[in-house]
C-alpha cells in the first residue's frame, strides 16, 4: 500500500509542479488567440468549455490501455508501478502536453504535417502513411474488442451455429455492423453533435468507475493487499520469453506513454479557447490516465492475492483481460455495479476507436488540402479508411493486430519525442526533458524488434539487446544531425 500511495501522490503533485515547469518551457500566453477562434468552420474547429475538452481528451487517449494493459502489464510485478509512475509524469504527460501545445499554435496542425515541419519532408511522408495506419489500427482493435465484449454479454439463440466468416458468429457481425455504423456518423459529423455531447458522460464515468475500486482498495486493505515494492525481478509467468525490456513497456502504453495520443491532441487543439487550458487538458488527462492505470494495476495483484495469483488467473482466463475485469468489478462492487463498469470498459474502447478514425480523416485532408466543410468530401476521405479496417479485421486474428498496434504505437511516442526535441531546441528551450525520453523509447522500440517473439525473437538475449543498441545509435544519429540543422 505504501508503494502504492507514494506513486499516487507523485502522479498528483506532478501536475501543480512539473506541470507548471512545462508551461513556463512551452511560453503559454492566454492572450494568443486559438485556432477555435480565428479557423473556426462549423465542423471541427469549434470553441467548446474545458471542462468539456479535459473529459473529450481523457476519453480520446483512454482506450483500454489504463485498463486492460495495466492489468496485464501488473503481471510483472509492483515494477509496474514504477513505470506508470515515472513514465507518466516525465514521457507520456510531458509528451502529451508539448505535442499538444506544438498543434496549438500551429493552427491545430494534424501530427505528420508538424513532423514534416520539425524532422523534414522526407520523414513527414513517411509518418504520412505510418500514423494514417495506425489509426485505422486503432480504430480496427476498438471496433472488434467492444464489439466482442457486448456479443458476449447477449444471447441470440437463433443465431448461435450460424457464422459469417471463421469463428465469427452472427451475433458479433451484427454487433460490428451496429459499431461500425456508429463510427462513421462520428467520423463524419461535426465534433459538437455526437463526441461534444456524449464523449463528457463517458469520461466521468471512467473516472467514477476508477473511484470505485480506489475506495475498495482502501477501505478493505485487509483483504486486499497491494505488494510493495522491493525488487525489480521480473515476476510474469513467462519471464524468459517476455523480459521486462522491452516487454513492460509496451504492455503499460496508453497509462505511461502512448503515440496515439499525440495524434489525438489536434483534435481538443481545434476546439480549446485559450493557451491556459493546454496544462488541464494535455498534461492533466494523462496524469488522471496514469492515475486509472495505477489502480487497476494495484487492484490486479491485491485481488488475486498477489503477482503469481494474477499470473495464474491470466493463464486461467487465456490474457482475456475483460473477463479478469468483470471478475474484479462483479466481486468488489456487486454485479450491478460491474455491469456499468463493463459498459465503461466499452465505451472507453469505442470512444477511441471512433476518434482514430476522425483523426485519420484530418490527416488525409492535411495531407492533400481537401476541405472538410461539405459532407461529401468527408465521405470520399472516410471511406477507403474504413474498407482497410475492415479487412484488418476480418483477414487477421486479434493477438496479431494488438502486437503490431503495441508496438506502432510506442515508435509513434519515440518519434513525437524526437520532434518535441527539434521543437525545444529551434526555440532554444532545454532540449533535456525530451532527449532522455526520446532516446529511451527509441531503445525500447528498437530492441522490441529482436527480443519480442511476435516479431524476430532471437534466442540470445545479450545479442537482441546489442542489436537494438546499434539500431538505437543510428536512429540517434540521424535525428541529432536533424535536431542541429
Amino acid at each position: 500500500m505504501i508503494t502504492f500511495l507514494i506513486c499516487l501522490t507523485a502522479l498528483i503533485v506532478a501536475y501543480f509542479t512539473y506541470g507548471k515547469y512545462l508551461e513556463k518551457v512551452c511560453d503559454i500566453d492566454e492572450n494568443n488567440p486559438t485556432p477555435a477562434k480565428t479557423m473556426y468552420d462549423g465542423v471541427d474547429y469549434i470553441p467548446m468549455p474545458q471542462w468539456k475538452t479535459f473529459l473529450i481528451q481523457l476519453l480520446n487517449i483512454a482506450g483500454l490501455g489504463p485498463i486492460f494493459g495495466a492489468i496485464l502489464g501488473a503481471a510483472y510485478g509492483p515494477v509496474a508501478f514504477l513505470w506508470i509512475t515515472l513514465g507518466g509524469i516525465f514521457m507520456g504527460a510531458m509528451h502529451d502536453y508539448i505535442a499538444g501545445v506544438i498543434s496549438l499554435k500551429n493552427n491545430g496542425l494534424s501530427f505528420p504535417e508538424i513532423i514534416g515541419k520539425y524532422l523534414g519532408n522526407g520523414t513527414k511522408m513517411f509518418m504520412r502513411i505510418f500514423t494514417v495506419l495506425l489509426m485505422v489500427l486503432v480504430g480496427a482493435v476498438f471496433m472488434s474488442q467492444p464489439a466482442a465484449l457486448i456479443a458476449s454479454n447477449i444471447s441470440l439463440p437463433a443465431f448461435e451455429s450460424i457464422e459469417i466468416f471463421s469463428g465469427t458468429s452472427l451475433e458479433l457481425f451484427i454487433v460490428l455492423g451496429v459499431i461500425l455504423i456508429y463510427y462513421i456518423l462520428a467520423t463524419l459529423l461535426p465534433i459538437d453533435k455526437i463526441i461534444g455531447r456524449f464523449y463528457p458522460i463517458f469520461g466521468i464515468a471512467l473516472l467514477v468507475m476508477a473511484l470505485g475500486i480506489l475506495i475498495v482498495l482502501l477501505f478493505n486493505s485487509d483483504t486486499y493487499i497491494i505488494p510493495e515494492l522491493t525488487t525489480l525481478k521480473n515476476m510474469y509467468y513467462q519471464a524468459d520469453k517476455f523480459p521486462i525490456i522491452p516487454m513492460l513497456f509496451t504492455t503499460i502504453a496508453c497509462g505511461a506513454i502512448s503515440g496515439f495520443h499525440a495524434t489525438q491532441s489536434p483534435l481538443m487543439a481545434r476546439c480549446m479557447t485559450s493557451e491556459k487550458q493546454s496544462r488541464p487538458i494535455f498534461y492533466g488527462a494523462m496524469i488522471a490516465e496514469s492515475i486509472v492505470a495505477l489502480i487497476w494495476a494495484a487492484i490486479a495483484m491485491a485481488f488475486w492475492g498477489g503477482v503469481e495469483g494474477l499470473n495464474n488467473a491470466i493463464i486461467e482466463h487465456k490474457g482475456n483481460a475483460a473477463t479478469l475485469v468483470n471478475i474484479i468489478s462483479e466481486t468488489t462492487l456487486g454485479s450491478t455495479i460491474a455491469a456499468f463498469v463493463i459498459f465503461g470498459v466499452i465505451a472507453c474502447a469505442i470512444t477511441s476507436g471512433d476518434t482514430a478514425f476522425r483523426s485519420a480523416r484530418l490527416i488525409v485532408a492535411d495531407m492533400f488540402n481537401i476541405s472538410q466543410q461539405p459532407l461529401l468530401k468527408r465521405i470520399y476521405v472516410s471511406i477507403p479508411l474504413f474498407c482497410i479496417a475492415i479487412f484488418i479485421i476480418t483477414a487477421l486474428p486479434f493477438q496479431t493486430i494488438w502486437s503490431y498496434f503495441a508496438w506502432t504505437n510506442q515508435t509513434l511516442s519515440a518519434i513525437t519525442l524526437w520532434c518535441i526535441t527539434c521543437y525545444l531546441a529551434k526555440k532554444s528551450k532545454p532540449t533535456v526533458i525530451s532527449l532522455l525520453p526520446a532516446i529511451f523509447m527509441t531503445y525500447i522500440c528498437a530492441s522490441y524488434i529482436f527480443v519480442s517473439p511476435m516479431m524476430c525473437g532471437m534466442s540470445n538475449r545479450t545479442l537482441a539487446y546489442i542489436c537494438g543498441g546499434i539500431l538505437t545509435l543510428i536512429i540517434m544519429g540521424m535525428m541529432m544531425i536533424k535536431t542541429k540543422k
